[in-house]
């Protein structure tokens, strides 16, 4: 009975690609809590893996920046959201996109999310907002390779 909870709960999941370095690599395991958003609303930080809303049959991997109702804004490589500039420790300063010019509300009911690794990631700010119910779950730990495994706030 507790691995059929467990399995209904949890997943293990590959990462493919490098649009979350450089904190998580491509080929990385990690465990998905495909629960927590039935109950709770994402946090802003929170990684999650999400329906790509151009192709939902595939998942990606990005971190929520913008909450429902949010103003976010992204010039010169800096993410500022309700007029705060966002730390992003987890963020390389050389993968930032200088480029990328972003002034957007978050929609009801969505969430503006971007990969760590900016300069390589397709994320809001090429697919937009992500609805809710894309969302399918919050990673809470990296497994494999075992030494890189950490857990995830």
């Amino acid at each position: 009975m507790v691995m059929l909870a467990w399995a209904l709960c949890f997943n293990f999941s590959e990462v493919r690609g490098g649009s979350m370095l450089p904190g998580i690599e491509d080929r990385d395991r990690i465990l998905v809590d495909h629960v927590s958003y039935l109950f709770t609303r994402p946090e802003r930080g929170d990684i999650a893996v999400l329906r790509y809303p151009m192709d939902p049959s595939l998942d990606y991997v990005k971190r929520v920046i913008g909450l429902p109702g949010d103003h976010v804004q992204i010039c010169e490589g800096f993410v500022w959201v309700n007029g705060q500039l966002v730390e992003e420790p987890y963020v390389d300063p050389d993968s930032n996109d200088p480029y990328a010019l972003v002034d957007t509300t978050v929609q009801e009911d969505s969430y503006f999310v971007l990969g760590d690794n900016r300069i390589r990631s397709s994320d809001s700010r090429e697919f937009g907002q992500v609805p809710h119910e894309y969302l399918r779950g919050k990673v809470r730990a990296r497994l494999w390779p075992i030494d890189r495994a950490s857990v995830f706030k």
